[in-house]
Formats: structure tokens, C-alpha cells, sequence
């Protein structure tokens, strides 16, 4: 298991010194410093715990991937959810809504810390819609499955893998979960959440449906007895998901601090650290080992979707979110086991 974060750990070991380096060149002293580290630390943990689900999830998508796209999410989907989501992100919020240059939006973050973190916080509603409408559809589409005979959460997933005979069950349920959220915000907010969460399902939808092509075309080529190399689909939809589990770290982040460089290298830190979990699952076989475990961590991204509709409305800590996640991957864990232990007995 030590080869498979070895990666991480170097990473983590440069990101801390580049933390400390920095955090001494900016306040000069060693308490200063060692907040700054703490901080950091801290970061890492938070992106580490509400991510986990995330890495299940990589890992039930790169297993059906060619090896080829998998090493190319590994790496380059590293650079994106790095560069993409931790630094670029925040900026582009900032310069929309500041009507200002990236340029600017960077030099307000460095120097304007305080207000860089208002603007992001400002955009929080239409984030939460998008985020939360693109994850919910992550969620529902894995339950709402009529081929889906394994079940964890028996009544309830049986029901809506029934339900799922009706075409577009899912999407309906998502819209009118998005309605009732915007009907409880005032005006403008109700509006720019409404039309995010409808992005949201249409960028989703987009990049399904482009996996489905991709695959089709995959299949005829294969009749064909040519070699295929396809994987753009998984690609894009796994990078778009990543981007989407990183909304809340990303605003959740601004609680501890409001420096960008010190936001970036604690969360980056994080991601790493899920990348390494995903490839350990993706190697080890470890969801096929474990029954329940996929359902576990959908469900959890059907929690995670909830609260960041919800968040448009009321705030919800970081710990929360983390926590139910961390509690319905482990059940679903606990069961997979105890399931383990019958079949082995019966057998």
C-alpha cells in the first residue's frame, strides 16, 4: 500500500517546504510559518475527506477505461484539477463577477486577499447549482438502472431501479428538486441558481452522451478488427466530476484561509492523495472485492448533492459534509464484509 502513496508523500513533502518558504517570506516569523503549515495540513485533510467518495466513484469509471486514457486521467487530470479547479477556478469567478482582467483578478487575490474571498463567496449560489445539479445526475443515473440487480439499500434502490422504466425519471426528479430550492431564495439569486442547476444537468447529459458515442464507435471499430485507443468520453466526464467534487473544498477552503497560494497547495496536496486512493482501487480490484462499497460511495455523492443545493439556502459545515460521506462509504464497507463472511460460510 506504501508504493502507492509514495508519489503523494513526495509531493506532499515539496508542497509543505514550498508552504513553509512561503510562509516565512510572507510574515517573517516562525509562528507565522507554522500556521501557515497547519493550514496547509489541515487542507489536505479536508480535500482527503471529502473526496473519498470521489475516488471510488474515478475508480468504477477508469476500470472500464483503456489503460492508455486511464494514465492520461491520472496525469493530465491531475494538472487540470490542480491548475483548473484550486487556482484558475477562483480567478475566473473573481473576474466575471469583478468585471476585471485575470490579471487583476490574480493581483487581488495576492494583495486583496480579503476581498478576493467576498467575490468567490458571492458566487456561491450559482456554484452550488451547477455542482450540485451535476452530481445529483452522477448519483441518480447509477440508481436509476433497471438492469441493477445487486442492491445494498434494498427497498429503496429496487424502487428506483423500477422507477427507472420510465425515461427521464431521473432528470425530472433533479429539476424539481431544483425548483423547490430556488422557489425558497429571493430574486436574483433564485434565477442565476435555477439556471445553473439547469447547465448543470445539460452538461452532464452532453458528456454521457458523448461516452455513449464514443463507445458505439469503439464497438464498430472493434467489429471492424481495428485497434481502438477510445476513452474521451470517460475522460472528459471524469474531469468534469472531479471539478464538480472540488466546488465545496474550494469554498469551504475560504474558512481557514484566503491566500490563493496557500488554498492551491493544501488542496493539491488532497488530490494527490485521492489519486492515489483511486489507483489502489482501480489495481487492488477493491470494488469488486467489496460488494457494497460502489453503492456506498453514490450514495454519498447523492448526500453530497443534496447539501450543495441546500448550501444556496442555509450553510452547512465542511465536518458534516465530510463526516456523511465518510459514515455511508463505511457501512457500505462493513456490509461488503459481512456479506464476504456468509458467501465464505455457505461456501
Amino acid at each position: 500500500m506504501l508504493r502507492q502513496f509514495r508519489g503523494s508523500i513526495l509531493f506532499a513533502l515539496v508542497a509543505f517546504a514550498l508552504a513553509g518558504w512561503y510562509g516565512w517570506s510572507h510574515t517573517q516569523s516562525a509562528a507565522g510559518t507554522i500556521e501557515t503549515l497547519w493550514i496547509v495540513l489541515v487542507l489536505s485533510v479536508l480535500e482527503v475527506s471529502l473526496s473519498f467518495d470521489n475516488a471510488v466513484v474515478n475508480a468504477t469509471v477508469l476500470k472500464q477505461m483503456d489503460p492508455v486514457w486511464q494514465k492520461r486521467f491520472l496525469t493530465w487530470g491531475m494538472v487540470i484539477a490542480v491548475w483548473g479547479m484550486y487556482i484558475l477556478f477562483p480567478l475566473v469567478i473573481v473576474a466575471v463577477a469583478a468585471q476585471i482582467g485575470p490579471v487583476e483578478a490574480a493581483h487581488l487575490s495576492l494583495e486583496e486577499p480579503a476581498r478576493y474571498e467576498a467575490i468567490v463567496s458571492s458566487a456561491h449560489g450559482s456554484i452550488a447549482g451547477f455542482g450540485g445539479a451535476f452530481l445529483g445526475m452522477v448519483g441518480l443515473k447509477f440508481f436509476f438502472d433497471e438492469e441493477k440487480d445487486v442492491h445494498w439499500v434494498r427497498t429503496v434502490e429496487r424502487f428506483l431501479s423500477g422507477v427507472s422504466t420510465v425515461r427521464a425519471a431521473e432528470i425530472a426528479v433533479l429539476l424539481l428538486a431544483l425548483w423547490a430550492v430556488s422557489a425558497q431564495l429571493p430574486s436574483p439569486a433564485d434565477h442565476s441558481f435555477l439556471i445553473a442547476g439547469i447547465l448543470g444537468v445539460v452538461v452532464f447529459i452532453a458528456i454521457d452522451g458523448l461516452g455513449t458515442l464514443m463507445k458505439k464507435r469503439e464497438e464498430r471499430q472493434r467489429k471492424a478488427g481495428a485497434l481502438v485507443n477510445a476513452g474521451l468520453g470517460g475522460f472528459l466526464y471524469l474531469n468534469v466530476l472531479d471539478a464538480s467534487f472540488s466546488f465545496d473544498a474550494v469554498i469551504g477552503a475560504f474558512a481557514l484561509s484566503n491566500n490563493m497560494v496557500v488554498i492551491a497547495l493544501g488542496l493539491s496536496i488532497g488530490a494527490m492523495f485521492v489519486r492515489s486512493m483511486t489507483v489502489m482501487l482501480v489495481r487492488k480490484g477493491t470494488l469488486g472485492e467489496y460488494r457494497y462499497l460502489e453503492h456506498g460511495a453514490f450514495w454519498a455523492i447523492l448526500a453530497l448533492a443534496a447539501i450543495m443545493l441546500l448550501s444556496a439556502k442555509i450553510e452547512v459545515p465542511e465536518t458534516v459534509t465530510g463526516l456523511i460521506g465518510a459514515v455511508l462509504i463505511g457501512f457500505s464497507l462493513l456490509w461488503s464484509v459481512r456479506h464476504n463472511r456468509r458467501d465464505a460460510r455457505s461456501g
